[in-house]
């Protein structure tokens, strides 16, 4: 394998492994709130919306991010990472409709940026056949 090549693999590890096993861990910790509470996130417009309770809909987001996650990790990596991305830029409308969070919209519009290049390299991995997996 060329230096290059190594390299980009390298990153693609990077990409896939950060970009799967974070939204199932945000995920899970949706029933525990350890890392945060996550229902102070909710945008008040979306409470208005939504027909259930604030922690029965976070229960129902870590489900989402749990298979997202599992979806990268799997070998549909470049569908997961599409999933994540979309995944993350509505977390992040959701987060300035609230008024405040701004810099947390910002961090995972950045995010969703590196989703977006996971699934770009990994068309080029499936393109090229040197895709081992």
């Amino acid at each position: 394998m060329r230096p290059l090549d190594r390299r980009l693999n390298t990153s693609w590890w990077a990409l896939k492994i950060a970009l799967g096993l974070m939204p199932i861990i945000s995920g899970v910790d949706k029933y525990f709130n350890k890392l945060a509470d996550w229902g102070m996130y909710l945008s008040p417009y979306a409470t208005k919306v939504v027909p259930v309770s604030v922690p029965t809909f976070m229960h129902v987001v870590g489900v989402i991010e749990i298979v997202a996650g599992i979806i990268v990790l799997s070998r549909w990596t470049k569908i997961g990472s599409y999933i994540v991305l979309c995944w993350l830029v509505a977390i992040a409308v959701n987060l300035v409709t609230t008024g405040m969070f701004y810099d947390l919209a910002v961090r995972d519009l950045e995010i969703a940026v590196g989703a977006f290049a996971l699934s770009q390299l990994t068309a080029v991995r499936e393109e090229s056949g040197s895709a081992p997996e």
